[in-house]
């Protein structure tokens, strides 16, 4: 072994033990969580569409148009009578249904106590010859008063599969207590080891609200609709079932299959996690809760309407054939629910953060049903695999001697940590830690980095190399000469931020094959980086046409807007002498729009899974490629804030020239910001007029005055494109004079 790798033994240990240390404390304390959690959504959201969903489910949803519907065509305001319910299970009884599950809780006695006679008489009509067949259920008219509430509970009780749900709260409930009388099955727990009151959803005294008597009492199973969402706020999780008055209360998915015949024997595996049903396994965390793989929106499960089974019921007992025939229903496990605006209940899960609460029971059922549940992976794993990483990145960053080398493997890491966690939740099932890994490889490669340079004068190698794609050599030779006025980390400092656009590009891109599109884009962006450069600007990074720079960092300009306005000036100025030169080399003319904003952002090197990079981050960044796109609004090629102006003006003595071009608030935002058209000196004398008059129109259009203003804005359309466009808005807004913010509203990015 060399003395170098000697030397380097006892600091690669220390680096390791470090970073190991480190990344395990932050892992096992939570301190990774939330990040955590925001990349295994990313997982789900991505991968939900290669999944199938249960085609044994069927979801039925009580909609605004089915409340529409029922209002015009049976005279039913809302609530709905309870007999409209009683009339859809009636139907799904006739297609032998395996189950109905309500996602509702009708906690009050029905408004609707006896049925009027406009009600009665109607409903007559609409009954033709009968509800159903005599053998199914009696007709509405076959009573002259009847209990709402009972009509219900006979339909749950002639069909036996109905699902009536309970809600658990440590707040609210109708009892403490399982009602004596209530013979709905539970889940026999006769063999549990384990204590079952571990697997409380809630803690504290727990009161249960249940349906009205006689509906709880015909329900063939109560299913428990209370869960508990992760720490983040976020439902990942479902519980099989709940606590409640020491008996196992199933969730509305588990009451679907109990109700269908299932036996309710279960038992738990501490050693697997898992709970045993029958031939379903359910695994489990510590405290009972299954984590769920979602397949996406609800629509994925092609869901009926209440206005659907309704209309299918009337034309069966009219002797028509059903949109829906019963036999669709054959087999199938029900869920019913509202899905009307203000009527569902909504909770934030990885799909959306507006998920209807129904959704979770379906999700449920369907893991059961198709047994592809969700393990999260030991933390041992997730230990074992940070150690690997930090070994194998310390040491490679240490002795391979070659950044090049020690960055790229570092970045395979990355990737493959990313893709490998996709493929392990996708094809196995299992939601392996990523941030802790990831956390571990950069702070790995940082550390031994940091380390290299201290020892072995890697910085100013590191320096050269690292922003060599992005700073001038004069700047480069200032760093080297002063490497602490690098700070390694992010760091929060006002800069001057470009970004820039070609015009049209799409269609500059179609008339060139690729090897002529790659050599006009490589003089186009070498002509404006050369500019960008020279005024002391930092290139944060190319995305195809489009430019994206600053000024102020890495080193400090007390100037740095005036050297950002400059060198947008002299941007458009070589583009535009250029012109001859594209057309003739490429048969394109270029025109660039460039948006340019001066404020506060983090900017440092931050490392991500793709790439290490100097880059910024922030709000004002965010502003400056609106403004960028914002050009397309008014016809303009350069726009910028208010504040990179002055600061420009002010630093440079007034050597700007430029109008006032909006009161703007860009996409996203509600609060405007003033924005200016700077322009070249020659121009400015060469239009001084026009901007005057543009200055008069601009005052009246603000003022709310859009008569007086759309006539000065009119007369200077033709030479002027931000006149035509405010001419425009003059004219809508004395049509809608109510539309008017009191700014510019930008409509697109």
């Amino acid at each position: 072994m060399s003395k170098k790798v000697n030397k380097k033994t006892p600091a690669a240990l220390i680096i390791t033990v470090s970073v190991f240390a480190l990344v395990v404390l932050c892992y096992t304390t939570g301190g990774f969580d939330y990040m955590e959690y925001k990349l295994y959504d990313l997982r789900v959201t991505s991968l939900a569409p290669y999944t199938r969903p249960s085609d044994e489910i069927v979801l039925i949803l009580l909609d605004q148009d089915s409340i529409d519907w029922a209002r015009q065509e049976r005279s039913w305001s809302w609530p709905w009578p309870r007999q409209a319910y009683a009339e859809i299970i009636d139907y799904i009884k006739l297609g032998g249904a395996s189950s109905f599950a309500f996602d509702v809780i009708f906690s009050e006695p029905s408004l609707y106590d006896t049925v009027f006679e406009s009600l009665r008489t109607s409903a007559i009509a609409a009954s033709g010859t009968g509800l159903l067949p005599a053998q199914e259920a009696q007709p509405l008219d076959s009573q002259p008063v009847f209990n709402d509430d009972a009509r219900l509970a006979r339909a749950a009780t002639d069909f036996g599969r109905v699902v009536q749900t309970v809600f658990l709260s440590t707040q609210s409930g109708n009892t403490t207590e399982w009602p004596g009388t209530l013979n709905t099955p539970l889940f026999d727990t006769s063999d549990w080891t384990h204590d079952l009151a571990q697997f409380n959803i809630l803690t504290g005294e727990i009161g249960a609200q249940f349906p009205v008597d006689a509906l709880r009492d015909s329900a063939g199973a109560i299913g428990n609709i209370t869960g508990k969402a992760d720490a983040d706020g976020v439902f990942r999780r479902h519980n099989l079932f709940a606590v409640f008055d020491g008996k196992a209360i199933p969730g509305l998915a588990a009451a679907s299959l109990l109700v269908s015949g299932l036996e309710p024997k279960i038992s738990y595996d501490e050693k697997e996690q898992l709970i045993r049903w029958g031939d379903y396994q359910v695994p489990v965390d510590k405290n009972g809760r299954t984590l769920l793989r979602f397949r996406g929106d609800l629509t994925r499960y092609l869901p009926y309407t209440a206005r659907d089974i309704l209309q299918s019921a009337e034309a069966y007992r009219a002797g028509e054939e059903p949109p829906l025939p019963p036999e669709n229903f054959a087999g199938k496990y029900i869920f019913f629910g509202y899905y009307a605006p203000g009527l569902f209940d909504i909770c934030t899960t990885p799909i959306s953060s507006v998920y209807p609460g129904v959704g979770m029971h379906i999700t449920m059922l369907d893991n059961l049903l198709q047994q592809d549940f969700i393990r999260e992976a030991p933390r041992s794993v997730g230990i074992l695999l940070c150690l690997v990483i930090t070994v194998l990145v310390c040491a490679l960053v240490l002795y391979s001697g070659k950044i090049t080398v020690a960055l790229g493997t570092s970045a395979g890491v990355l990737i493959l940590l990313t893709a490998g966690a996709f493929f392990a939740y996708h094809q196995a099932g299992l939601w392996l830690p990523l941030v802790a890994p990831l956390f571990a490889t950069v702070l790995a490669f940082l550390a031994a980095t940091l380390y290299n340079y201290a020892t072995e004068g890697s910085q100013k190698r590191f320096i050269k190399s690292a922003f060599s794609q992005y700073l001038s050599p004069t700047v480069i030779d200032q760093l080297l000469a002063n490497p602490e006025r690098l700070q390694l980390g992010g760091e929060r400092r006002e800069i001057s931020i470009f970004f820039s656009d070609i015009q049209g590009f799409t269609t500059v891109s179609e008339k060139l094959d690729p090897t002529r599109l790659t050599e006009m884009l490589n003089d186009y962006l070498s002509t404006m980086t050369d500019i960008i450069l020279e005024s002391g600007g930092t290139i944060d990074k190319y995305e195809g046409d489009a430019i994206i720079a600053f000024w102020n960092a890495p080193l400090t300009y007390e100037d740095h807007a005036a050297r950002a306005l400059s060198a947008s000036l002299s941007c458009q100025k070589v583009l535009a002498e250029k012109q001859e030169f594209f057309y003739e080399q490429y048969g394109v003319r270029l025109l660039t729009r460039i948006g340019l904003n001066t404020g506060y952002a983090v900017v440092g090197n931050m490392g991500s899974n793709k790439r290490f990079d100097y880059t910024m981050l922030g709000d004002s960044v965010n502003l400056a490629a609106r403004l960028e796109g914002q050009n397309k609004q008014f016809g303009t090629y350069i726009m910028c804030t208010e504040k990179t102006f002055m600061q420009a003006a002010k630093a440079r003595s007034g050597a700007f020239f430029g109008r006032k071009l909006a009161e703007l608030a860009v996409v996203g935002k509600t609060k405007p910001v003033t924005v200016y058209e700077p322009v070249s000196e020659a121009l400015w004398h060469e239009k001084q007029e026009l901007f005057s008059r543009f200055e008069q129109a601009y005052a009246l259009f603000y003022a709310a005055d859009f008569a007086q203003a759309l006539p000065l804005f009119e007369a200077l359309a033709e030479q002027d494109t931000a006149s035509f466009y405010y001419a425009k808005q003059c004219r809508y807004y004395r049509e809608y004079p109510t539309e008017w913010k009191g700014y510019w509203q930008a409509t697109s990015k």
